[in-house]
């Protein structure tokens, strides 16, 4: 797959369509697909999207893994994943809500502050979930659209950034119990390489060195390199760069820092490291990668 010709789509693709509600370029719900111009093609996504299937079935590809999603299963799109679309059926039907970026950073003011829940969705974008479960999400989904359609209402942003907070620590509790039920205890292996994320999440902006995690948590960079490529499928350093170089598209997308400001909040020695680390990792020098 070349990246370099993965299509970019955010919430403002969407906006001409009558049968969907928006709140600007943020947060979009609709509960029929019908008129949205899927492509076949590998497509970013610029938001997250959160979507229960009510009959049905759609196949996905989601960050080069293949999915269905069938009646009874919430499947959530995280932002900067890669979606491919597959096949679906003619009754395909569900609820749907997308929210922009920018928009979740300001529901959750810290990605640590619900880093679990992410990291599981990660693993696990498409679940089956329970006839109450579905419940709960219509019922969110039912009230949110309400409030949206609330034009006149000066508060409805900030209205809707709270049923959004609570949506996603129900989603988390959903998560949490399908975990509980499903998973076998975590062997050594599992707890060092969450643990491993868990600092990396902490610690991304101002370190990059596998030796660095690896001091924290008393072990040396080689065992740890190799306890997180058994589990997880990429190395140490993979992981690292990857939460590095998210962070910096987004700063390169979504704020009116200069490169040099980005590269400064990053914590590289100068411009011209940042640009050639960002290239070798993207395809692109930050300054193309902002113009795209």
């Amino acid at each position: 797959m070349n990246t370099k010709q993965i299509r970019n789509v955010d919430i403002s693709g969407i906006q001409h369509l009558p049968m969907i509600d928006f709140i600007g370029n943020d947060f979009a719900i609709f509960d029929d697909i019908r008129d949205i111009p899927f492509t076949p093609y590998p497509t970013r996504l610029n938001a997250a999207c959160f979507a229960v299937c009510r009959k049905g079935w759609c196949k996905l590809n989601i960050n080069l893994r293949d999915y269905e999603m069938r009646e009874g299963m919430l499947c959530i799109i995280l932002p900067e994943q890669i979606v491919q679309q597959g096949e679906r059926s003619d009754d395909f039907s569900g609820s749907f809500i997308a929210v922009s970026r920018d928009f979740m950073d300001l529901v959750i003011p810290t990605m640590q502050q619900l880093f679990p829940m992410f990291f599981m969705i990660k693993e696990r974008p498409c679940i089956a979930v329970t006839a109450d479960e579905l419940q709960a999400f219509e019922e969110y989904h039912s009230f949110l659209w309400s409030k949206v359609k609330l034009k006149d209402n000066p508060y409805r942003k900030e209205i809707t950034q709270g049923l959004l907070m609570a949506l996603f620590y129900e989603i988390y509790d959903i998560y949490q119990g399908h975990a509980v039920k499903e998973r076998t205890p975590k062997s050594r292996k599992e707890d060092l390489f969450e643990r491993f994320i868990r600092y990396v999440y902490e610690f991304y902006k101002e370190e990059r060195s596998v030796s660095f995690y690896a001091d924290k948590m008393f072990l040396t960079p080689k065992h740890l390199s190799t306890v997180v490529k058994e589990v997880s499928g990429k190395t140490a350093g993979e992981w690292i760069d990857s939460l590095v170089i998210l962070e910096a598209k987004a700063m390169l997308k979504s704020s009116e820092q200069s490169i040099q400001e980005i590269a400064d909040e990053l914590h590289f020695a100068n411009q011209s490291f940042f640009g050639k680390y960002f290239k070798h990792h993207t395809g692109f020098s930050p300054k193309e990668y902002r113009k795209q």
